[in-house]
C-alpha cells in the first residue's frame, strides 16, 4: 500500500509541475510574474494553515526548524523563482527548460558531499544522462543559442536549479522530523511577504488586471501547483531516493508540451516523441535495482 502511494505521489507532482506552465502563461497575459508570484505564495500559506488547523499539525518552532524555514523561503522560494520569472524575459522557455534539467546533476553532486553514505550507482547515473539527452532533443529544434543575448538569463536558471538540487538534499538530510504541512507554510507565508511589496517597486501596478484568467492562474498555482505539490514532495523526499525523486524535473516539461498540443494547439513534433522516449527508458534505468527487487518480490509470493 505504502508504494502504491509513493508511486501515485510521483504522478500526481509529475502531472501538476507539467501544467503550471500553461497555467502560468496564461496568467502572465494579465498580471506581471512578480505579483502574481507572490500572491500566489502569500494564498498556498493560508491553505496550509487551514489544512494545518483541520488535521491539528502544530507549527514546529525550535532553532533547527526555523533554520529549515528560512532555508526554503529564500532558497526554494523566493530566489529560485524570481530567477526563473526574471530569465524567462530574456530567455526562450524550452532553453530555460533545458537548463533548469541539470537539476538531477546537481542532486547526485550535493548527495555525494553531504550524505556520501547514500551512493549513486551507475544505473542512476545512466538514467539522468538519458533523461537530460531526452530533454535537449525535445526541445532543440525551438532553441537559437546567443549567449550575448542569453547568457545572465542563462545563469539565473542555473544558479535556480542548483539552488532546488541543494534544497533537496539538504531536505533529506535534515528535514526528516518536519512535517509536510508545517514545512511549507512559514516559508511559503514570508516568500509571500517578501515578493508583494517587491512588485510594487519593480512592476507597474496600473497594468495588472485581475480578470477570470488572472484570478483562475493565481488560484490553480496556489493550491495544486504550490501547496499539492510541494506538500506530496516533502512527503515523498522522506520515503524516495532524492535522485530518483529529482527526476520528476525531466518528466514535467514532456508534459508542459502534450498540454500546450492539445489545449493552446501548439505544435507537437516527432522530436517530442523521441525525447519523450529517452526521458521513461532514463527513468527506467534509474529505477532498474528498485525493479528488479519489485520483480524477486512478486515471484517469491507466486511461488510461496
Amino acid at each position: 500500500m505504502e508504494k502504491l502511494k509513493v508511486a501515485g505521489g510521483y504522478i500526481l507532482i509529475c502531472i501538476i509541475w507539467g501544467s503550471t506552465w500553461l497555467a502560468i502563461r496564461l496568467g502572465l497575459d494579465s498580471i506581471d510574474p512578480i505579483i502574481s508570484v507572490g500572491i500566489r505564495f502569500l494564498l498556498a500559506s493560508g491553505f496550509i494553515y487551514f489544512l494545518m488547523k483541520f488535521n491539528d499539525v502544530e507549527l514546529q518552532v525550535d532553532k533547527k526548524s526555523v533554520k529549515i524555514y528560512l532555508m526554503l523561503a529564500f532558497f526554494s522560494f523566493i530566489i529560485p523563482f524570481g530567477l526563473v520569472y526574471w530569465a524567462e524575459q530574456f530567455i526562450p522557455s524550452g532553453l530555460a527548460s533545458i537548463l533548469f534539467a541539470i537539476m538531477p546533476f546537481g542532486v547526485i553532486i550535493f548527495s555525494r558531499l553531504m550524505m556520501p553514505q547514500n551512493r549513486v550507482g551507475l544505473s542512476q547515473l545512466a538514467g539522468v544522462a538519458l533523461g537530460f539527452a531526452g530533454i535537449v532533443i525535445i526541445f532543440s529544434e525551438n532553441i537559437h543559442i546567443e549567449i550575448t543575448n542569453y547568457l545572465w538569463g542563462m545563469i539565473a536558471v542555473l544558479v535556480s536549479s542548483m539552488m532546488q538540487a541543494f534544497i533537496a538534499v539538504a531536505m533529506k538530510k535534515h528535514g526528516g522530523h518536519l512535517h509536510p504541512l508545517s514545512m511549507n507554510f512559514l516559508p511559503l507565508l514570508i516568500a509571500g511577504i517578501v515578493l508583494i511589496p517587491i512588485a510594487f517597486i519593480f512592476e507597474t501596478p496600473s497594468r495588472w488586471i485581475f480578470d477570470a484568467k488572472s484570478i483562475g492562474s493565481i488560484l490553480y498555482l496556489a493550491f495544486f501547483g504550490t501547496v499539492v505539490t510541494f506538500t506530496t514532495y516533502y512527503w515523498l523526499l522522506k520515503r524516495m531516493n532524492v535522485v530518483i525523486l529529482s527526476l520528476s524535473a525531466f518528466i514535467t516539461p514532456i508534459i508542459a508540451v502534450v498540454l500546450g498540443w492539445l489545449i493552446l494547439d501548439e505544435y507537437f513534433s516527432q522530436r517530442v516523441i523521441i525525447g519523450s522516449s529517452l526521458v521513461l527508458i532514463g527513468i527506467l534505468f534509474a529505477n532498474f535495482k528498485g525493479l528488479i527487487k519489485y520483480f524477486h518480490m512478486r515471484r517469491s509470493r507466486v511461488n510461496i
